[in-house]
């Protein structure tokens, strides 16, 4: 299965949520997605379950020589949550990742300033959350998320993605009450791979997912 982009990755996993919100397992929902690429699936996500739409932005903590490779991630003023066994495996101690985490931290600040335009972040207590991505590799980004959810209190946490390893996918139902992923192939390799038209996003197409979402749910 390859999805065309994300926006039909998005109605295929809306379907999906929709079934479930009519069975009454999603009361009182909200969509957050994790910027840039899974704004374009969250939104249809969002659309489709009439439920506010906002962002959460989290940074992949890359290892200093190699900065594809993620050792951890951090989302909000939450601590580093880093994948102690890559840290090993390349000799690598937080005091040497400090100058990164500083880094992606005030990249973060600027996203959300950016996304948010002056706006609260949504409370999330006693709402069922929907963290929504365009897919999972490692899965270290969705975990930091999914934790900096936990921490702000909701009723459940569940987490949407049209395409996952198998792997990243197994570790998510430990960090989330429902995991929904529509494909998993054995042989995963890339989340591009899985999209025909994978373009990255930039800055403005998530601001302009969200303003139109605003003006549709009004």
């Amino acid at each position: 299965m390859r999805f065309r982009d994300r926006r039909q990755a998005g109605q295929a996993l809306a379907e999906e949520l929709r079934a479930r919100q009519e069975k009454g397992a999603l009361p009182d929902p909200v969509v957050l997605a994790l910027p840039r690429g899974g704004v374009a699936v969250a939104r249809e996500v969002a659309q489709a379950l009439d439920a506010p739409l906002d962002v959460l932005v989290v940074r992949k903590i890359g290892a200093p020589f190699q900065e594809e490779f993620g050792v951890g991630a951090i989302a909000g003023d939450d601590d580093p949550l880093y994948d102690r066994r890559a840290l090993g495996h390349l000799g690598l101690s937080e005091a040497a990742l400090a100058p990164v985490v500083d880094r992606e931290r005030a990249e973060l600040r600027r996203r959300e300033q950016r996304y948010r335009q002056g706006r609260p972040a949504p409370d999330l207590r006693g709402r069922t959350v929907i963290v929504v991505d365009d897919g999972l590799a490692t899965g270290s980004t969705a975990r930091a998320a999914l934790r900096s959810v936990r921490r702000q209190d909701p009723a459940r946490v569940v987490l949407a993605v049209p395409v996952s390893s198998p792997e990243a996918a197994e570790l998510m139902r430990t960090e989330a009450d429902d995991v929904i992923c529509l494909h998993r192939p054995a042989a995963f390799m890339a989340v591009g791979l899985w999209y025909e038209d994978f373009e990255q996003l930039t800055d403005e197409d998530v601001l302009e997912a969200l303003r139109r979402h605003r003006r549709v749910s009004h």
